[in-house]
């Protein structure tokens, strides 16, 4: 099985020169303490509650958001117990949000098993969320002003970007709206990741500003590639295909066909949002799975991938740098 940081990308000759591969065995060897560590921290008296706030995060998950954090430590000072602290913080609060994304869009499964709303219910799987939050607070303290800010910060972010999606774009064009909500809802934790990792360990404040805008625009094409995966057949994303856009989600497939006008883009919108039957339902969304907004959706991720690149400029040239830059890259093509 590979390892996370194989997973994105930070291994192979980029990365065999000895000071390069020290520093990812370094992330990787953080990434199996922030592993223990979370295992520990997230130990609550009651034996319900403790049940229900580890399901997802002994489900698995990719841990990119710790990867990325212990990643922009060695900007300052590298991998310390704060840091370490931090990345359990980010990962939390990550977990935490999935309980509760799950109640609202309805969702069967994460992670290859069911939703804890339907292993319990909505009340239990919000209230499991609501216990993590907390316990992401209680990490955050010990941290300092700083990081209790940029937590609270970005759980604010978190909840205005659940609260646009479900009120709908109104009178805001529906894809611009969606963008923003990605922003809010995925891409500021991948910013926080990036950004509390350099603020924890010290480094320059200008670099804190350049990860920041690069976590959020990497965090939106993270998410559109998933849209696009959404529409993938492959057991190991653990949905079936098309889950969100069954679901009802508007994912930007869906969006940018509803901007087409011609008859065969409308028939199959209408399909999808008020199939016959079930086969119907499977013949529209595997329609569009080959439908060219699926290309149109793999290009604006690379264009907000592009974007996170740029943003990288002011950092200085090194080993962080280029995980980062090969983060970026294999976020936009794991689907191929």
């Amino acid at each position: 099985m590979a390892t996370i940081a194989e997973t994105f990308g930070l291994r192979g000759p980029r990365f065999a020169p000895p000071a390069a591969a020290r520093m990812i065995d370094a992330v990787e060897q953080g990434l199996e303490v922030v592993e223990q560590r979370l295992g520990a921290h997230l130990q609550i008296a009651d034996p319900v509650a403790d049940a229900v706030t580890r399901y997802l995060l002994e489900a698995g998950g990719k841990r990119a958001r710790p990867l990325l954090l212990l990643l922009t430590a060695h900007l300052g000072d590298g991998i310390s117990d704060d840091v370490l602290s931090a990345a359990e913080l980010v990962e939390i609060t990550h977990v935490a949000s999935l309980y509760h994304d799950d109640v609202m869009d309805e969702a069967e499964t994460r992670r290859g098993v069911p939703s804890a709303h339907v292993a319990w219910s909505n009340s239990v799987a919000i209230l499991a969320g609501d216990l993590l939050f907390a316990r992401a607070g209680r990490i955050a303290a010990p941290l300092g002003a700083e990081v209790a800010e940029l937590q609270a910060r970005t759980f604010e972010r978190l909840c205005l970007g659940q609260l646009h999606e479900t009120l709908g774009p109104g009178d805001a064009d529906p894809v611009e709206h969606y963008l923003q909500v990605l922003a809010d809802k995925t891409g500021s934790l991948i910013a926080a990741a990036a950004e509390c990792g350099a603020l924890v360990a010290g480094a320059d404040a200008a670099h804190r500003t350049a990860l920041r805008a690069f976590g959020e625009r990497i965090g939106v094409a993270f998410q559109l590639v998933d849209d696009v995966i959404d529409l993938s057949a492959d057991p190991q994303t653990g949905k079936d295909q098309g889950n969100d856009v069954r679901a009802g989600v508007a994912t930007l497939p869906v969006l940018l066909l509803g901007r087409r006008d011609d008859h065969a883009a409308r028939s199959l919108l209408a399909r999808l949002e008020a199939p016959t039957s079930d086969a119907d339902l499977a013949a529209a969304v595997a329609e569009l799975a080959e439908h060219p907004v699926v290309d149109e959706t793999m290009a604006e991720a690379e264009r907000w991938q592009r974007e996170a690149l740029a943003a990288l400029e002011p950092l200085p040239a090194g080993t962080v740098r280029q995980a980062l830059e090969a983060f970026a890259e294999k976020v936009v093509s794991r689907t191929r």
